[in-house]
């Protein structure tokens, strides 16, 4: 199946998120967009390794992580991050041994200090509400995988995924609010909800995240004065703040980063250096993006490390495409210190294998040397250098 088939607009609702001690109860936000594939405050917060301990507010939520020691800051800390998961599609699409072993690949590659991800599906039962109707509609795809999916995430090592993005309420309200009591169910933490601020504590170092795309019911990209509020209040809260974009058009042939808004089937999906440069200058320490399902280049600015895509991380049952550069995507580990400073990062290649698990490409690093080219293409003196082991360096 194409991962960039063509699609047709859909309208998320706006959400109404509490988080409760006990009860980790969610009202819903609305319908997912677009299908891609073959303002009250929220402050989350959350505690590891141990299962998150959430705090209960009618106005912002809180979920924080942290040392269960009580360690002192450390001088860095590791952030690791991957572009698209899409585990599979129920009923007919799903992996071999219901998931079992999934992610065996890249598992290694991904520890760090905090680990996350775009989860690029609902986590759910069929709820009745498929954006794409039923029987489906030509050229619309909606996707989700089983609640006992979250289990191989969480066994895969991510702590906390981003859901702002054009599927996770592929099947309605409901469906977000399952996969929102699954993850939270298998000790995963999640953020992307409009005005969510989910804050994760690690060595000390509090990291705040938050998810963005062009949807109702998450953080409005193209929405700038809201993206600098929300990231200055986020910086008033926690030491670090990285912020997750699901932003920018689409398919084999954009690979590119321009100047300008990216429109894909009549859909503002963003501009990207616009919006990124915007939320460093707001108080951003790494930006993490995904979206376009192929990997695209990375910049440096005001000291500040932009992934502009990390591209497809997984696609099982064949739900994303793994014809040429759609096939690619990465692991992005970054350290910094608490106040910020760039201390190092690495990129690790992986690719979709032929039924779309998620693969390290260790042999070949295809994934590196195509970040490599595409950020000296598009960002000449502020591109990322990147070595031949992966490493990750500012411009001199």
């Amino acid at each position: 199946m194409n991962a960039h088939p063509p699609q047709r607009r859909g309208l998320f609702g706006r959400p109404v998120l509490t988080t409760f001690i006990v009860l980790g109860v969610l009202a819903g936000l609305g319908l997912g967009g677009v299908a891609v594939a073959n303002r009250s405050r929220s402050v989350a917060s959350w505690q590891q390794p141990p299962a998150a301990a959430r705090s209960t507010s009618a106005k912002p939520q809180t979920k924080s992580t942290g040392d269960s020691g009580g360690a002192s800051a450390a001088e860095s800390i590791e952030l690791s991050a991957t572009g698209d998961i899409i585990m599979g599609s129920a009923p007919n699409r799903l992996p071999a041994n219901g998931g079992d072993g999934f992610f065996d690949s890249v598992r290694a590659g991904l520890k760090s200090d905090l680990v996350m991800g775009n989860l690029e599906q609902p986590i759910t039962n069929d709820t009745g509400a498929s954006k794409c109707g039923s029987p489906a509609r030509a050229h619309c795809f909606a996707f989700r995988s089983p609640p006992s999916y979250a289990k191989h995430l969480k066994d895969a090592g991510f702590e906390l995924l981003n859901t702002a993005n054009n599927h996770s309420k592929d099947f309605g309200t409901t469906g977000y609010a399952n996969t929102i009591e699954a993850l939270e169910g298998a000790g995963l933490k999640h953020t992307g909800a409009e005005d969510e601020i989910t804050i994760a504590e690690v060595k000390g170092v509090k990291v705040a995240v938050l998810g963005f795309s062009p949807y109702a019911g998450a953080n409005n990209l193209n929405d700038l004065d809201h993206a600098r509020e929300i990231v200055q209040k986020a910086k008033g809260e926690a030491d670090l703040v990285v912020v997750q974009a699901h932003l920018g058009a689409e398919g084999s042939g954009r690979t590119h980063v321009k100047a300008g808004s990216e429109i894909y089937f009549g859909e503002n999906r963003g501009d990207p250096i616009k919006f990124t440069h915007t939320v460093i200058d707001a108080g951003a320490d790494l930006v993490i993006a995904h979206g376009p399902h192929v990997l695209r280049g990375m910049q440096f600015y005001k000291g500040k490390l932009i992934a502009y895509s990390l591209g497809n991380f997984a696609g099982g049952g064949k739900t994303l495409s793994s014809d040429g550069v759609l096939k690619y995507g990465g692991i992005l580990h970054v350290k910094l210190t608490k106040d910020g400073e760039w201390v190092g990062g690495t990129f690790l290649s992986t690719y979709l294998n032929s039924v779309g698990v998620p693969t390290r490409d260790s042999a070949n690093e295809q994934g590196r040397k195509l970040v490599t080219t595409l950020s000296k293409q598009d960002f000449g003196d502020t591109g990322a250098k990147i070595g031949s082991d992966g490493s990750i360096s500012p411009p001199a």
